[in-house]
């Protein structure tokens, strides 16, 4: 450069990488300590205006809540809390209600939905 100054380079030093590493692995598990704390906060909210504002922060970073009314019961996504019975054969094993709210993290489960699953008679 004609100025005098040198282009930005990329470091090689190990140490930097070392530190930068270390750095992103603490924020990491600071973000999750973070939500974890959210989800205990949003289980014992009694404002439903709190809930929401929780769920809609978590839900900005990218943490999503889970309740799946209607859909198939899945014993690998869902935890079952109880049955319901029902006439309605077409019913049997769909989940009635949502017990406790799931949540996953761009994917990843944090914690499964406790529900409850219609039953035929």
């Amino acid at each position: 450069m004609t100025d005098g100054t040198q282009p930005a380079q990329a470091s090689s030093d190990p140490g930097v990488e070392t530190i930068a590493g270390e750095l992103l692995d603490q924020a990491l598990a600071e973000r999750r300590a973070l939500v974890q704390l959210c989800l205990y906060a949003l289980d014992r909210a009694r404002s439903s205006g709190v809930v929401e504002r929780i769920e809609e922060g978590l839900a900005g970073i990218g943490v999503t809540a889970v309740r799946p009314d209607g859909e198939r019961f899945d014993p690998s996504r869902h935890e079952a809390g109880g049955t319901v019975p029902t006439d309605d054969a077409s019913l049997d094993g769909v989940v009635a209600e949502t017990e406790v709210v799931g949540f996953v993290d761009r994917g990843r489960t944090l914690r499964a939905p406790i529900v409850t699953v219609y039953t035929a008679r």
